[in-house]
């Protein structure tokens, strides 16, 4: 599970290892590495953006992925069980644009005759 987490968040600092695994991180350039690398930009952006109450973004990750070092977002029927993650932002749209910036082009809006 460990090494996992490490894969996907090389920064973080294990606050406990009981039962489950408990983790830390100030960081998540690396998440963010991986989604571009991946080129699944928008559908990360939509499963953030899923996952997000108030100033908290929580999603899931397959573990069995993340063991390999890729980043796919968790179905829940993972044999080896999911990483469950929760993002804490006092501007979590931005954390979401920074994660995950749109791909979509906006289209200038008309001008009004």
């Amino acid at each position: 599970m460990k090494l996992a987490i490490l894969n996907i968040f090389p920064d973080v600092t294990f606050v406990s290892d009981d039962d489950i695994v408990e983790a830390t991180c100030d960081r998540a350039d690396h998440l963010r590495d991986l989604i571009r690398q991946q080129k699944i930009r928008d559908s990360a952006r939509a499963e953030l953006r899923r996952g997000l109450e108030g100033t908290r973004i929580a999603f899931a990750l397959n573990k069995q992925a993340a063991y390999a070092g890729r980043v796919s977002f968790a179905t829940g029927a993972a044999p080896l069980g999911d990483i469950e993650v929760e993002l804490e932002d006092d501007r979590p749209d931005a954390a979401i644009d920074f994660l995950a910036e749109s791909t979509v082009e906006r289209r200038p809006e008309k001008a009004l005759e």
